[in-house]
């Protein structure tokens, strides 16, 4: 199963960290492993590419433990940059709750508030 828990201070979404192999499939035919490596991935370009704004994060393969934070969108005085990539972090964290419904042997979603 694989985990995920949102990092969210005073409502704004800041990062998540991802744990475990779903278990859907077999290794590199596991369509579920993908759709979430694909868009951490994408959140992960996005923030640093087109927002150019820096993160955090580490990506463990042999554990199978991935963390991406952006601290900034707690501090910044940009209010586009916040919103945006707050929105991304939300957006992530509720896409992954209606996989849930379909998948939810597989699948773990929380929040963390802080």
């Amino acid at each position: 199963m694989t985990k995920i828990t949102f990092f969210r201070q005073n409502g704004t979404f800041w990062g998540f960290q991802e744990t475990g192999h779903t278990g859907f499939g077999e290794e590199g035919d596991d369509i579920l492993c993908s759709a979430i490596s694909a868009m951490t991935m994408l959140i992960l370009n996005t923030i640093e590419v087109a927002y150019k704004t820096s993160t955090e994060y580490t990506i463990d393969d042999v554990n199978t433990d991935i963390r991406v934070t952006c601290k900034e969108v707690l501090t910044t005085a940009d209010e586009k940059i916040r919103f945006a990539v707050a929105g991304l972090f939300e957006g992530y964290y509720y896409q992954l709750v209606d996989l849930t419904e379909e998948y939810y042997e597989f699948l773990d979603v929380d929040i963390l508030d802080a």
